[in-house]
């Protein structure tokens, strides 16, 4: 059961005004199925959406975020809890060690970073915590095409494509996540 959902995400909302939509039906979402988001921790972007899209409907909102973004005035001032840490690679592994599972939503460099953290992390057997990609209007197309590529020219395993999901329907993602049976990853260097 997924108690805490780590959400990577953008805190720009970029041009397109239905992924902020969509991120609050998400964080709305999460809330109604009693699950507490961790995130970035704050109020601007798609992040602030999905944080908003939370409390708005009482759920739980952690934010971590490393304590130099403070004098920028973006914390969510809102939240449930406030975490503050030295680092940009401090706030990652704070957000992986506190939830059970990961969604990325549309965002930029940061997002991709983080999501690369998870996943070579449990291709490396470290982490058992499963993976959704909220592919919003094929965000992800590409991306998932990339994957298939590193497959193909034998960079990644068949099982490691089993690591995540990648779905555009809310509701059938959180299943995914609440029914994710690891794949059994074999030993990836001897």
């Amino acid at each position: 059961m997924i108690k805490s959902l780590c959400v990577f995400c953008g805190s720009r909302t970029g041009r397109n005004d239905d992924f902020s939509r969509i991120a609050y039906d998400f964080g709305k979402l999460m809330a109604l199925s009693n699950i507490n988001l961790v995130y970035g921790g704050a109020k601007v972007g798609i992040m602030g959406a999905i944080a908003n899209g939370v409390l708005n409907n009482q759920g739980k909102a952690i934010g971590v975020l490393p304590i130099f973004f403070k004098e920028k005035e973006i914390i969510h001032d809102k939240l449930t809890e406030l975490i503050l840490v030295d680092s940009m690679h401090e706030r990652k592994v704070k957000m992986i060690d506190m939830s059970d599972a990961f969604v990325a939503l549309p965002g930029g460099f940061g997002t991709l970073d983080e999501m690369s953290e998870v996943l070579t992390l449990s291709q490396l057997g470290k982490y058992k915590k499963p993976l959704g990609l909220l592919n919003i209007e094929g965000f992800f197309d590409h991306l998932l095409m990339f994957f298939e590529t590193m497959y193909n020219h034998q960079y990644i395993k068949n099982e490691h494509l089993k690591l995540f999901y990648a779905s555009s329907e809310p509701s059938q993602l959180i299943q995914w996540l609440e029914n994710y049976n690891p794949p059994k990853v074999k030993q990836w260097i001897k």
